[in-house]
């Protein structure tokens, strides 16, 4: 099977996860969307559930499929999130935020009692650090934030290029919240919490790509068939 007839088959294994009545996370991304039109096919087949959407993309793609949608203020607490990752390592621990929507992705899985990341079998590394790590920022002081990106990462122990995303035509890509992203691309970190902690403190720094200690679950995909991986 190709990448993409292995995503949708770890989107399908989730499948199984999903409860009548559940409160559901629906997450951004190619294999994500994957999960989105299969849960619109069970639904049609009776399931009963309610959706948070973490990016428009989503929530486009859901209500075209009829998924009854709902928010976070009025349904502030969730059963699971089914998400995909650019990248998980060994313990879970997830670089996310490729398709420009980790800060509404993260805010959904901290929501969430569980989530359970979809991906094929190319997305686990045994050290995070390969796929660039986003990092969305306000765009005002955008270089005093971007050189106080570099220092806190120094003193993780990460020293790579950052560039500003943009879009295909060379335009600056912005996020659903009206921000820019900042890709680092490190190659390797050593210590994702030491990263995670310092770029939290600096200001303009709006979220990062970091996702730790809230994937509980992964379900990967590839030629041999499916691998569930549970957070230690």
């Amino acid at each position: 099977m190709n990448a993409d007839a292995l995503k949708r088959e770890s989107a399908r294994r989730a499948l199984d996860y999903v409860k009548p009545g559940m409160k559901l996370g629906l997450g951004t991304g190619s294999t994500a969307a994957h999960f989105v039109d299969l849960l619109a096919g069970k639904m049609r087949g009776g399931l009963q559930i309610v959706c948070v959407p973490t990016s428009e993309a989503t929530r486009k793609q859901a209500e075209g499929l009829g998924i009854p949608l709902t928010t976070l203020d009025e349904t502030p607490e969730l059963d699971l999130t089914i998400d995909g990752a650019d990248e998980l390592d060994p313990a879970l621990s997830l670089i996310k935020g490729g398709g420009g929507a980790l800060l509404r992705e993260k805010i959904v899985a901290s929501a969430s009692r569980e989530m359970i990341v979809v991906a094929d079998e190319s997305k686990a590394v045994p050290v995070l650090g390969r796929f660039p790590l986003p990092i969305e920022v306000v765009d005002f002081g955008l270089e005093a934030t971007r050189r106080a990106i570099v220092e806190v990462s120094a003193a993780a122990g990460c020293r790579g290029d950052m560039k500003l995303r943009k879009k295909a035509d060379g335009h600056v890509f912005v996020t659903d919240q009206g921000h820019v992203i900042l890709d680092a691309h490190f190659g390797r970190i050593p210590d994702a919490a030491a990263l995670a902690r310092g770029l939290a403190q600096v200001p303009g720094v709006v979220e990062h790509g970091l996702f730790i200690g809230l994937a509980t679950r992964a379900i990967l995909a590839d030629s041999e068939g499916i691998r569930v991986i549970e957070r230690p």
